[in-house]
């Protein structure tokens, strides 16, 4: 049996990300970016398709973890009948080069030490090259194949045994052993071995002067920083792209098909995720990112789409890979995603909020960005009425989904804000009679008067928890009855055991057998909703409840399996601490 998701914590350099289990085994790692093919994929298998385990050979053992401070570095300890053992993982600020480095140090005692390194490159499919060489004076080990080349150093390497490199060491209290796995282009030389204390510690200065700008004025302040540094570490630091995970197929549906590819920059996500950057007080983000956005849509602007590769490639192709089982056989594990060619009309509305929160928060305007958002907004104007498959990807017929339509509103709301608060220059009068047309045409299309509530799309009576977002992004009052309406018929409809489904999987809407669980976001909503409609003694209930589902490091997955008491979905997830960020943030007391 594979470990719980939660059972997971991340590492990572801003480039890319590892997943290291409560067993000490790292079974998720893509080098040298977050959308590279896995080197260690166990998480998507067994240990054969890669992992790497530093941990006491013994069974009888009790863990707990956590991160050192303020920073990504990870200390797992692990009490034996004989001693205690203390894990350290790091993945040390970026010099042209990508490493994690873990320590296993005793702490009391003695014990026995598991070293297991398994290399399978492309995903579990390709056994290496493996050699053995010295380089400034130490031996490695090296693996090879194709692009890539990995090096292990340390002061006791493992031997092979049956194609695996296993290995048993003692340590003693006081004692330590330090491994190094660096990753670089299978056509560079091995890089010469660099200091290990240095780099960390700047790593960790890093982390903790990022986190400072967090407010501590916050409801659940210290997961509210958690989220936000786990955003940063999901930011590409060279360009700017923001990516959704650092995982595939990761289950909705625990051995079923909705299995999907995350590991890409949604604009949509990505938006978000800046908007909560920015509402915590993070500026800098919002450039890095606008120009990553610049970059991405460069070209054709009728030919945007709603995701992109970390440095802004088009090509998402999405495929399966029968070799891989999938988390408790969930299949098919799928890697690119065929959303990419989808139409998502909501898109360019979080593009929009981002940007225009990002003038409120001071970020200058530049003449290329804005005239790259006058392009889409005239685009949108010519298009804004045809069907799309909404937020959620539909893979079933586009539909005028109610959602789409009000970020449509909101895209033309912020041009004309664009223009009428910063001065900027476009067709304002114009805008504002789309803007009012949109509006009329929600209000007549996407209404159910009937039942006083908002409608999924204009051909239902079924809900869906996007229409949270109506009093959120400013189209109608928090406590106008329409939203009130919408909030009681969602909390009918939608919430099993205190928590949000995106919607009904069985109205078929989405062309896909199967259905899911809680989805988190939904749920963040809502408090964010109560918030606005004046309940806030059910916001901070329901905010209590939702940041009692992180597992024990502060991280969240897509959904939540109430009845299982498990996370589902790929792990951890922009969409559910950004959200996390937004509504401990409607919930700061007035200042």
């Amino acid at each position: 049996m594979p470990l719980p998701i939660a059972d997971y914590a991340l590492v990572g350099d801003r480039g890319t990300a590892a997943l290291i289990g409560k067993d000490g085994s790292v079974d998720w790692l893509c080098l040298p970016r977050f959308d590279s093919p896995a080197c260690f994929a166990a998480l998507l298998g067994s240990p054969d398709h890669g992992r790497w385990l530093l941990a006491p050979s013994s069974e009888d053992v009790d863990v707990s973890r956590s991160y050192v401070g303020n920073s990504a570095i990870l200390e797992t300890t692990f009490t034996t009948p004989d001693g205690v053992l203390v894990l350290r993982d790091v993945m040390p600020v970026r010099d042209d080069r990508a490493d994690l480095v873990r320590t296993v140090r005793c702490a009391s005692g003695s014990v026995r030490v598991r070293h297991e390194w398994v290399v399978r490159f492309d995903y579990g499919s390709h056994r290496p090259w493996v050699s053995r060489r010295q380089v400034g004076g130490q031996e490695v080990i090296v693996a090879t194949a194709g692009p890539d080349k990995l090096m292990l150093r340390g002061p006791r390497l493992p031997r092979a045994v049956d194609g695996h490199h296993a290995d048993e060491f003692d340590l003693t209290a006081g004692e330590s052993m330090t491994f190094c796995l660096t990753w670089v282009p299978s056509w560079h030389e091995l890089p010469e071995p660099v200091g290990f204390d240095d780099r960390i510690e700047a790593t960790r200065l890093d982390h903790e002067r990022w986190a400072l700008t967090c407010d501590e004025d916050l409801p659940h302040a210290d997961l509210v920083r958690r989220s936000l540094l786990t955003l940063r570490l999901m930011t590409h630091a060279e360009t700017g792209g923001i990516v959704a995970a650092p995982t595939t197929s990761l289950p909705e549906d625990f051995g079923g098909e909705r299995n999907w590819d995350y590991r890409f920059c949604w604009l949509r996500d990505a938006a978000l995720t800046l908007e909560a950057l920015l509402g915590a007080g993070y500026t800098d983000e919002a450039s890095d990112w606008r120009d990553w956005l610049l970059r991405a849509v460069a070209g054709d602007l009728e030919d945007l789409q709603i995701m992109y590769t970390v440095d802004g490639g088009r090509h998402l192709a999405e495929h399966e890979l029968p070799h891989l089982p999938g988390y408790l056989d969930s299949r098919p594990v799928r890697i690119g995603n065929g959303a990419a060619g989808q139409r998502q009309t909501d898109v360019l509305g979080e593009v929009m909020i981002a940007l225009e929160d990002a003038r409120n928060a001071g970020v200058t305007e530049s003449e290329q960005s804005w005239a790259m958002q006058r392009a889409l907004v005239d685009d949108l104007a010519e298009h804004w009425d045809q069907p799309d498959h909404g937020l959620w990807e539909i893979r079933g017929p586009k539909r005028h989904f109610t959602h789409s339509r009000v970020m449509v509103w909101v895209a033309f709301d912020r041009a004309i804000k664009g223009v009428e608060q910063h001065g900027l220059p476009g067709p304002v009068e114009r805008w504002r009679e789309l803007r009012e047309r949109v509006r009329a045409e929600i209000l007549e299309r996407g209404f159910d008067p009937d039942r006083g509530t908002f409608t999924q799309h204009y051909d239902t009576t079924e809900l869906d928890a996007s229409l949270l977002n109506i009093p959120l992004v400013g189209f109608l009052p928090g406590d106008d009855e329409r939203v009130l309406g919408t909030i009681r018929a969602i909390e009918e409809d939608l919430m099993h055991d205190g928590l949000l489904s995106r919607y009904r999987t069985k109205s078929g809407v989405d062309g896909l057998a199967g259905g899911e669980h809680a989805f988190v976001a939904c749920s963040f909503w809502l408090v964010s909703a109560y918030a606005a409609a004046g309940r806030r003694d059910d916001a901070v209930e329901l905010m209590d409840r939702l940041c009692g589902l992180v597992n024990d490091v502060g991280l969240l997955a897509e959904e939540y399996d109430v009845a299982g008491s498990r996370m589902a979905g790929n792990f951890p997830q922009a969409f559910s601490h950004l959200t996390l960020v937004q509504a401990a943030l409607a919930l700061r007391s007035p200042r």
